[in-house]
C-alpha cells in the first residue's frame, strides 16, 4: 500500500530507525528492568505489591535515569490501570483539571487510572493536594517520581497516602548490562578496546539514560578499529556530574565532608571536597563550613585549626579560583588531622539550655559593680575578692546565681591541647575546694 511519500513499509522502517535507542530498549515487563532490586526483588515491596493485588500511590525518589517512568508504565501495565503521565514542570492547573475529569469519567465507567506525575516536587502546596480527594476514593493510584528528598519537598498529606520507594544510581555491572544488551538487540558490537569499554560505562556515571545515549554516538561513528581509551576520551563528554546546590546533593556532599573531617580521614574529606567543587559548589560556602568544623569537633583541643580556617579563607578571597582553593584543601587536611573534641560545643549547649531554665535569676551581689551609694548600700560589690589580689590569683568566689547549683559544663578530653586545660581545670578545683573548706 502507498501513501503520500512512499510505501507503508518504507515509513515504518523510517521511524524504526528513527526511534531513539533508549525508546528501543525500554523494558516490556518487570523483570527486564535493569537495576532497583531493592524494590523489584522477589520479596521486594513492588512485587509484594503486585502479587497481592494492592497496588497504593507510591513516590519514587531517585536520580535521572534509574528507571522510575519506565517502572510507572510497567506498573500500569501490569495492573490493568490507564495510564497518564504528566510533568510538573508543563503542567499547571488547567492541565491538572482536564486529567482529572477524565480520570472521573474513566472510573465511573470502572477504569482506574494510574497517574505518572514527573519532577512531582515543582507542583506547590496547592496543587499536591488537590490529589488527595482522587486518592482517597480510588480514582486515581498516584506515581510521583522526584530527584528531591520527599521529606522535604513534598506535602505530609500526600506522603502519608503515598509510599516513598528509594531508587538508586545504576552499578557498574548493571550498565555493563546494559550495554550487552543493546548489542545484542542491535546486533552490533561497539568499535571499543577493553579499557575503553570500561570509561564509557564510567562515563554513565550511574545513569542508564546516559549510557544509552552515549552508546548511540558511538554506533553512528564511522571507525576501521577498536577505539582506545584515550581516543574515546577525545570524542566523548563525560556525563555532568549530578550536584544540585540547594538540594539533596549539596547537604549530603558537605554532611559527607563534615564527617569525613570528624572521622580524622583527610583523604575521604578531600573527595568530597573535590566532588563538591566540580559540582560547581562556591568555595567560601565550603570554608564557612570546615570553619564550623574546626569550633566544633576539634575546639580547644588544637585552637590553631581555627587560625588556619581563618587563613585560608583571606588566602582564597586574595588568590580566587582556582589558587586559593589548594589553601582550603590544606585547610581541611588539617582539620582532619588535628585533635578531636566537641567539649566546648557540648558545654556551649549545656550553659544555653541552662540560662533558659533560669533566665531571670540575677548575678550575685558580691560581682556586680557599684557606682552609686544607693547600690552599695544595696550590698553591691560587697565582698567581692579581687583574684589578682587573692593566693596563686584565683579567689574561688562562686560566680553563679545565688542558689543555683555550680554546674559543670566543660569536660576536656585527653587530647591535644585540651589535656592541658583538662590540668588547668583540676588545678583550680582543688583550690576552689581548699577555699571553701
Amino acid at each position: 500500500m502507498t501513501g503520500l511519500f512512499g510505501t507503508l513499509e518504507d515509513i515504518s522502517t523510517t521511524n524504526e530507525t528513527a526511534r531513539p535507542l533508549a525508546d528501543k530498549l525500554r523494558p516490556q515487563t518487570l523483570t527486564e528492568v535493569v537495576g532497583q532490586r531493592k524494590i523489584l526483588g522477589s520479596t521486594a515491596p513492588l512485587s509484594t505489591m503486585l502479587a497481592s493485588n494492592t497496588l497504593s500511590s507510591i513516590v519514587f525518589w531517585g536520580p535521572p535515569g534509574v528507571g522510575k517512568t519506565t517502572i510507572a508504565r510497567l506498573l500500569a501495565q501490569e495492573t490493568n490501570l490507564y495510564f497518564i503521565q504528566i510533568s510538573a514542570i508543563f503542567s499547571g492547573v488547567t492541565e491538572l483539571r482536564k486529567v482529572f475529569d477524565a480520570a472521573k469519567i474513566r472510573h465511573q465507567n470502572g477504569q482506574r487510572t494510574l497517574l505518572f506525575v514527573d519532577e512531582i516536587h515543582r507542583f506547590n502546596k496547592a496543587q499536591q493536594d488537590s490529589f488527595l480527594p482522587l486518592m482517597e476514593n480510588g480514582t486515581i493510584i498516584l506515581v510521583g517520581a522526584t530527584t528531591e528528598n520527599p521529606s522535604f519537598e513534598l506535602n505530609a498529606a500526600l506522603l502519608s497516602r503515598s509510599q516513598v520507594m528509594v531508587l538508586e544510581r545504576l552499578s557498574f555491572d548493571d550498565l555493563e548490562l546494559l550495554l550487552k544488551r543493546v548489542e545484542e538487540q542491535e546486533k552490533v558490537s561497539l568499535p571499543l578496546e577493553p579499557e575503553a569499554r570500561i570509561s564509557l560505562i564510567e562515563m554513565a556515571d550511574g545513569d542508564g539514560r546516559s549510557l544509552l545515549n552515549l552508546i548511540e554516538q558511538i554506533i553512528a561513528w564511522k571507525v576501521e578499529a577498536p577505539l582506545s581509551q584515550a581516543v574515546l576520551a577525545e570524542r566523548l563528554m563525560k556525563r555532568a556530574a549530578i550536584y544540585d546546590k540547594s538540594g539533596d546533593s549539596h547537604y549530603n556532599l558537605i554532611s559527607a565532608l563534615h564527617k569525613s573531617v570528624r572521622g580524622s580521614d583527610p583523604d575521604a574529606a578531600l573527595y568530597w571536597f573535590s566532588r563538591m567543587l566540580e559540582g560547581g559548589e562556591d568555595p567560601r560556602y565550603v570554608v564557612r563550613r570546615i570553619t564550623r568544623m574546626a569550633i566544633e569537633d576539634i575546639g580547644l583541643a588544637d585552637p590553631k585549626a581555627q587560625e588556619i580556617c581563618i587563613q585560608s579563607w583571606q588566602v582564597y578571597e586574595r588568590l580566587g579560583s582556582p589558587e586559593g582553593e589548594l589553601a582550603l584543601a590544606q585547610a581541611i587536611i588539617y582539620l582532619a588531622l588535628a585533635p578531636k573534641s566537641n567539649a566546648s560545643y557540648n558545654a556551649y549547649k549545656a550553659a544555653v539550655q541552662d540560662s533558659k531554665s533560669s533566665a531571670s535569676s540575677p548575678p550575685p551581689k558580691h560581682i556586680l559593680n557599684a557606682p552609686t551609694e544607693l547600690m552599695r548600700d544595696q550590698g553591691y560589690g560587697d565582698g567581692y575578692a579581687y583574684d589578682h589580689d587573692s593566693e596563686d590569683g584565683f579567689s574561688g568566689q562562686n560566680y553563679f546565681p545565688d542558689g543555683m547549683e555550680r554546674p559543670k559544663y566543660y569536660s576536656p578530653v585527653e587530647r591535644g591541647f585540651e589535656r592541658e586545660l583538662n590540668k588547668r581545670l583540676s588545678y583550680f578545683k582543688k583550690l576552689r575546694t581548699k577555699r571553701d573548706s
